[in-house]
């Protein structure tokens, strides 16, 4: 099993990560949606959404929403948020996405580069393009490979609650990877992540291979702009 299939799919994963920003994150998508001007009911796929908040976030800002992910488990737990408007699926972004084109598909805060196969990076690429109308947007929220490079914490604890993790990063074979080290009750656990550090030239290089071109590219949530010192790669495609 790959590492994202089994560690998105537990509770630990959501409780390591539940002191996220939201309100930076609302900030974020807000001004995002104030560049792309999409119209007001206009069809958004929210790809990889977790937890789905980014998804209800979008529909409360008008628009149709489809959230997809692979975890069972976070799908389950989003069905409790569906309306006419919202609705969620579990979905591999590898595979083609079931349902009708839309007009802009949004993969956010590092949902990307899971995969040890670039074939598998081109199939979710060419995923987006087929589900996306003619000059629909795609949104890849990624980290800036030079940025993670120059400030890599190699150790690192978090408590939550009862829960004490340990966490060590190391750069290897051009991936991030992130060693999670957590007991409860008396039994241990060990999970990773693995991140490839893709450039922004390659993530262009391999949209504009499946018909995107480059709008706009960002260095930060508050969209300035895109330095080797950013802590963000935010890239703003167009399918052609």
């Amino acid at each position: 099993m790959n590492w994202f299939e089994s560690w998105f799919n537990t509770p630990y994963y959501h409780i390591l990560y539940q002191n996220r920003d939201y309100q930076e994150a609302e900030y974020f998508i807000t001004h995002l949606l104030e560049e792309l001007n999409l119209p007001a009911g206009s069809k958004i796929i929210d790809l990889a959404c977790g937890k789905g908040r980014h998804s209800v976030f979008l529909n409360k800002k008008g628009f149709d929403v489809l959230g997809v992910d692979l975890s069972d488990e976070s799908i389950a737990h989003n069905k409790q948020f569906e309306n006419e408007t919202l609705h969620f699926q579990v979905q591999d972004m590898r595979e083609p996405i079931d349902t009708e084109p839309v007009d802009a598909v949004f993969n956010l805060f590092t949902s990307f580069g899971y995969f040890d196969d670039e074939k598998d990076d081109a199939r979710v690429f060419q995923a987006v393009a087929d589900v996306l109308k003619p000059d629909g947007y795609f949104v890849l929220d990624f980290l800036n490979h030079s940025f993670v490079r120059n400030t890599l914490t190699k150790t690192s604890s978090e408590q939550r609650g009862e829960l004490h993790f340990d966490i060590q990063k190391k750069i290897e074979d051009k991936r991030v990877i992130k060693d999670i080290r957590f007991s409860d009750n008396g039994q241990n656990y060990h999970y990773q992540e693995r991140v490839k550090l893709h450039t922004p030239e390659e993530l262009v290089a391999l949209a504009e291979k499946h018909g995107f071109e480059k709008l706009k590219i960002w260095g930060d949530y508050r969209l300035g702009g895109y330095t080797e010192n950013s802590p963000r790669s935010i890239i703003w495609f167009r399918k052609k």
